[in-house]
């Protein structure tokens, strides 16, 4: 919740494809691979700071020309925002406050969808004969059939496809900010740990 609010997109890959996530899962492999089991928490902490230290000091990495991610690593020079931005709708969107617990109110009748939005507002963007697609900025959620009183998942065959966000325009797609950049020059979606 609080990356989307910063305006840092999620990328999703399949179910049950770990290859199309290969740098983080080569990361766990050897982390697997050099982690010693340790008696204890403290312990196991110890372990686990020599092992951050090692890959991101020490070891070489091929896919960085043997560099180690120390010595290639930017940190971002966007600034971070001194507040936590405020989610907005569109006029089109009905808006919802997330209540203790994960509720939100409809018609008079409470309905759950997740406590990790309590106290945030979301959209309900209308789709005709009582059905919504709820969102959280500009990430649909879940679509929601007032009739029935039962949320639907996106992916549900008979479920309408999400319509546009907003008054005409698309949910925004992240942009490819390294499109146009020399190889050296594009950023990595693997820091240091």
């Amino acid at each position: 919740m609080w990356w989307i609010k910063l305006g840092i997109a999620h990328e999703r890959i399949q179910a049950g494809h770990p290859e199309q996530n290969g740098r983080h899962e080569r990361m766990h492999r050897t982390l697997k691979q050099d982690l010693r089991p340790a008696a204890d928490w403290r312990s196991q902490q110890r372990e686990l700071d020599r092992f951050r230290h090692d890959f991101n000091q020490v070891r070489p990495h091929e896919a960085l020309d043997m560099q180690t991610p120390a010595s290639v690593y930017k940190p971002s020079p966007r600034p971070y925002p001194a507040r936590e931005p405020e989610v907005e709708y569109p006029d089109s969107m009905e808006v919802r406050t997330i209540k203790a617990h994960g509720h939100f109110r409809c018609k008079k009748k409470d309905y759950f969808l997740t406590e990790v939005l309590w106290g945030e507002p979301i959209g309900l963007l209308p789709l005709g004969d009582g059905l919504f697609n709820i969102y959280f900025a500009d990430r649909p959620l879940v679509g929601f059939d007032t009739e029935r009183g039962k949320l639907i998942p996106l992916t549900n065959p008979g479920w309408p496809k999400t319509p546009p966000f907003g008054s005409g325009q698309a949910c925004p797609e992240p942009k490819d900010k390294n499109k146009n950049l020399p190889d050296k020059e594009k950023v990595s979606g693997m820091c240091p740990i």
